[in-house]
């Protein structure tokens, strides 16, 4: 079975050689690397081309900053035309054993899923889980099973309803099933828009393994945290992001709950901004936050 990895990059010179590292000791020999380069202004093309020159893998160079969801979909597009089975969508802030995709697809084999997950662990604190598999809320947040739990906690190789999309192997008949990335998130919530979609279509299961070495650098090319791991730093782009992109969501559910989350989120985002201290307590970020929101209601 033929396995396409689609990575995105964007200024992701701090990274981008430890994962080709991770890759190319990948012990999976059918298998195609497929990087979809968002306009770096660093030096990322030029290590990704030095590691080229002597590996065949594949470069799709942007000339403008497309986003996440845009960047996955020109490389899922791409793993389709080369006749792939699988695409194992993954971030470059990674590292992993050689034995990835093996074990990812020994899990297919074993349970039949056409969406197969790992555990994932801190990489600045490795024996710390940031995702041992996920759940929607009642309000339709993602959410993290594990997080910050040590690694010796037991979970099972389970159905989980939602996983980050920075590993995911994914069979190819799920994107002819319930479609692409939704290519107006620019970064934030495509995943959990995916997943909900899966979710709702209820054709395909996603199953969680654990036996998979699999470390995370959490936040480090987005700039979302401080020192501490659950700390966040709600900057201009996280703020416009996240608050368009959740209200934005909601409205495509579509549900009464859904559309009580809208207006629930509004009275919320604007109790935290005053109470919370997550916020910068300024104009800008007081404006910030109503645009972003009213965006979201009408995109």
């Amino acid at each position: 079975m033929r396995v396409s990895l689609v990575t995105i990059t964007y200024n992701s010179e701090s990274v981008i050689k430890s994962f080709l590292e991770s890759y190319n000791a990948i012990n999976y020999k059918d298998l195609e690397l497929i990087v979809v380069d968002n306009a770096s202004t660093d030096d990322t093309l030029s290590i990704i081309d030095d590691f080229n020159a002597n590996h065949h893998i594949t470069i799709i160079k942007n000339k403008q900053n497309k986003g996440i969801a845009s960047g996955n979909n020109q490389g899922i597009r791409l793993a389709i035309e080369n006749k792939s089975d699988w695409v194992l969508l993954i971030n470059n802030d990674v590292e992993f054993e050689p034995m990835l995709i093996d074990k990812l697809l020994g899990a297919h084999d074993q349970y039949q899923d056409s969406i197969i997950v790992p555990k994932m662990l801190f990489y600045d604190h490795p024996k710390d889980i940031w995702y041992a598999g996920g759940f929607f809320s009642k309000g339709y947040i993602n959410k993290h099973r594990g997080l910050g739990q040590p690694n010796s906690t037991c979970f099972m190789d389970d159905i989980v309803e939602y996983a980050p999309t920075c590993c995911a192997l994914i069979h190819r008949k799920v994107f002819d099933d319930v479609g692409l990335m939704d290519e107006k998130y620019f970064v934030y919530f495509d995943d959990s828009d995916f997943f909900f979609r899966v979710l709702k279509d209820g054709r395909h299961k996603v199953r969680l393994i654990n036996d998979v070495e699999f470390y995370h650098k959490v936040g480090i090319l987005t700039n979302s945290r401080t020192g501490d791991r659950k700390k966040f730093v709600h900057g201009p782009f996280f703020v416009k992001q996240m608050t368009r992109n959740y209200v934005y969501f909601l409205k495509k559910i579509g549900t009464l709950r859904s559309w009580f989350y809208v207006f629930y989120f509004f009275v919320r985002v604007n109790l935290r901004f005053i109470f919370s201290g997550k916020y910068k307590r300024n104009m800008e970020t007081f404006w910030l936050i109503q645009v972003s929101y009213f965006k979201g209601l009408f995109m």
